[in-house]
């Protein structure tokens, strides 16, 4: 939406996910009379191939996906009504008529309405006990309203607006922060999910306002990818048309066809060139030939063993708004079937479940119907993350949570403390308490897609989609990017590479087998446990080299423009390599701040290749006791002038300090020391206190 100057060519990495957000992304291109729109798709993987030329197809012919509006946002509805009555008194008839003129609310119930109205006008008295008060009045006689309070008008001009305040989640490990993950990540995570920070694996246990509790999972493979709650979900409309283009296919293949004619086909029916027709060609006659290809009115799950865990993979190709419906919908239908909870992970073309014991994923899937799905998405979603941080949104909408008053603003973390004990006392008042209802409305239809989800079980319920189950002995060409996802980050490149080399080496075998061209009748089976322990042995033994060490020292450090991370890890990566002379002046500027604040590894290496002579010779107990301040002042938030005053301890200097410091270093060493102060700091602060 804004003036970017003139651009001869986009370049889209992976795909965009729907045709709208293509053609605006390409159209910045070429944006002037008589120019032309030139763009280019990189795609990353088979998958990404598939989609990307089912999406270029219907770019081209003008297919493009239909819009979702969200309607009847009752948070909305209560900011705007009390706008309204501020600017003048109303009556409830015609403020009723008004609202429905807009498309949004042209279906609002009068149920709805008037349950925001009671709210407004402060008739739930329970609402009161948490400091929640009426903002309209409303006269039960004339039927008109109007603004309460003499506030009104500064609260609404200072509260009024829909995108919610948003901020990073500390991660600890017991009282030990360990770092930081977005809102939206965490509202994917469940209790049990294992997931990559800071290149190691923790497992979420729960969350209480912006901390987010885990343990260290060593060795357990993500369930989890870091980057899920970024990644673009794939439009129900494409989705649909690349089924489409499967069946087309299938039905190639089922005809036994010659490689010419199904890549004369591909060619005809996609935009493409021969080697990308040659690469989806390949990639759907390996499916063909190993299991089965899902197409629109086939729903393939395919299981397989991972050791002693169980999967059940659904080749459910409708993107990744309505796979999260109906992953949640099963995972939730197994719990109250069998009492065991199972692990899910979800893409754009599929979605499976896990567990240790034998599971019942079909039997599951059959049971959802079309006509119950909402309500047993609202018995899943209860006691979630994702239901607990929206209903925070929903409520400052609303206004019931104030982000501004008085001037005096209110921290989010302070907000979602808020807004969870109002979530426990409106459910006390009605579980379809209207900003509680618009919650569930928010996630269902706006994060989640459930009225699509709806179409798809209907089409099931009704037998227009049949469902089939294989078994294979390694998860089928379909499924390997849903399988590996959860390792893709904390697998190095070459590893994932090995990975794919070999499981796709077992797929070969099989179709060989099947054709009998393989004598013997073994097929090199994974061993996955195998895999994954060479995979941290290997990561244990990258971790001693000095190398790993000062990429780690770089990314640790705080307070530093990226592209000086950069250039430093191009110098730990190339010692030829010459830093940017904007890099070396500031390093030689803050000199004395680095030789306090930076891991001693990457210190002395900047300075010996920069050919700085320290301000003073450091020790190695020095560097130790440096090393270990700054973990600690991060860990527990110490003051700056706290911090400062230590370091020059750590330095020698035992004259001049000021008088709070001596009284806060005395009260700290004489009573009970908090066990997250490192042994060596408190024997170095007891020894040093008495020569101060």
């Amino acid at each position: 939406g804004i003036d970017i100057g003139y651009i001869d060519l986009v370049i889209l990495l992976g795909s965009p996910k729907s045709v709208a957000r293509a053609l605006q992304r390409i159209g910045r291109s070429g944006h002037k009379l008589h120019d032309t729109t030139k763009g280019r798709i990189i795609v990353l993987d088979r998958d990404d191939l598939v989609e990307c030329s089912v999406l270029l197809k219907s770019a081209v012919e003008k297919k493009i996906d239909r819009i979702h509006i969200p309607e009847n946002c009752l948070d909305v509805l209560a900011q705007q009504i009390f706008g309204i009555a501020i600017e003048e008194q109303i009556h409830i008839e015609e403020l009723f008529k008004m609202i429905k003129q807009s498309y949004c609310y042209r279906n609002l119930k009068r149920e709805d309405f008037d349950q925001v109205m009671s709210y407004l006008a402060g008739e739930y008295s329970e609402l009161e006990d948490r400091h929640i008060y009426a903002k309209i009045w409303i006269d039960k006689e004339t039927k008109i309203i109007g603004k309460r309070g003499k506030m009104a008008r500064v609260i609404y001009m200072t509260n009024i607006g829909t995108i919610p305040s948003e901020s990073g989640v500390v991660v600890k490990v017991g009282d030990l922060a360990i770092g930081t993950i977005d809102e939206g990540f965490l509202e994917r995570l469940k209790p049990g999910d294992v997931f990559v920070l800071g290149g190691n694996t923790y497992q979420f246990r729960n969350a209480s306002g912006m901390v987010a509790r885990v343990v260290a999972a060593l060795g357990r493979r993500p369930t989890v990818p870091s980057w899920y709650s970024e990644s673009l979900p794939l439009s129900f409309d494409l989705a649909n048309e690349i089924g489409r283009f499967r069946k087309l296919i299938l039905e190639h293949f089922a005809k036994k066809e010659s490689k010419g004619d199904i890549l004369r086909f591909i060619n005809k029916y996609l935009y493409l060139d021969d080697n990308a027709a040659n690469a989806i060609y390949q990639y759907f006659k390996e499916q063909y030939e190993y299991a089965e290809i899902p197409t629109s009115t086939n729903l393939l799950v395919e299981h397989y063993d991972e050791g002693e865990k169980k999967y059940a993979v659904f080749h459910t190709l409708y993107g990744r708004r309505v796979n999260d419906c109906l992953a949640r919908a099963v995972a939730y239908a197994i719990s109250k079937i069998q009492h065991r909870d199972v692990e899910i992970g979800i893409s754009d073309n599929g979605f499976y479940v896990a567990s240790v014991h034998p599971i019942q994923a079909v039997r599951a899937f059959e049971m959802l119907k079309s006509s119950r799905i909402e309500e047993l998405m609202a018995l899943a979603l209860d006691k979630t993350e994702v239901l607990r941080r929206r209903f925070r949104h929903c409520a400052a909408r609303a206004l019931m949570i104030l982000t501004n008053y008085k001037g005096h603003e209110k921290r989010v973390g302070r907000q979602q403390v808020s807004s969870m004990i109002l979530l426990q006392a409106v459910k006390r008042i009605s579980e379809d308490f209207p900003i509680l209802k618009e919650a569930r409305r928010e996630v269902l239809e706006d994060l989640m897609d459930i009225e699509n989800t709806k179409h798809v079980l209907k089409d099931i319920n009704d037998g227009k989609v049949k469902i089939k189950e294989i078994t294979t002995n390694v998860p089928s060409p379909f499924s390997f990017m849903l399988v590996l996802q959860g390792y893709l980050d904390v697998l190095r490149i070459e590893d994932r590479t090995e990975f794919l080399k070999r499981m796709h080496q077992s797929v070969i075998e099989s179709i060989e087998m099947k054709k009998g061209l393989k004598q013997d009748r073994k097929i090199s089976k994974i061993d996955y446990a195998e895999f994954w322990k060479s995979v941290e042995e290997k990561r244990k033994k990258e971790m001693e080299t000095k190398e790993w060490k000062l990429k780690h020292a770089i990314r640790m450090i705080h307070h530093v423009p990226g592209y000086v991370k950069e250039d430093l890890t191009r110098l730990v990566n190339d010692e030829d390599y010459e830093l940017r002379e904007d890099v070396v002046s500031s390093i030689k500027k803050y000199q004395k701040q680095i030789e306090s604040e930076w891991p001693p590894i990457l210190r002395n290496f900047v300075f010996a290749k920069l050919g700085i002579k320290p301000s003073k010779e450091y020790s190695a107990d020095e560097d130790f006791l440096m090393q270990q301040l700054n973990e600690t002042s991060k860990r527990l938030k110490l003051p700056s002038d706290i911090v400062y005053e230590i370091k020059r301890l750590i330095d020698g200097e035992r004259t001049a300090f000021n008088f709070s410091f001596k009284k806060w270093l005395k009260e700290l060493i004489s009573g009970s020391i908090p066990k997250q102060w490192p042994d060596e700091i408190i024997k170095f602060l007891i020894k040093a206190e008495k020569e101060i």
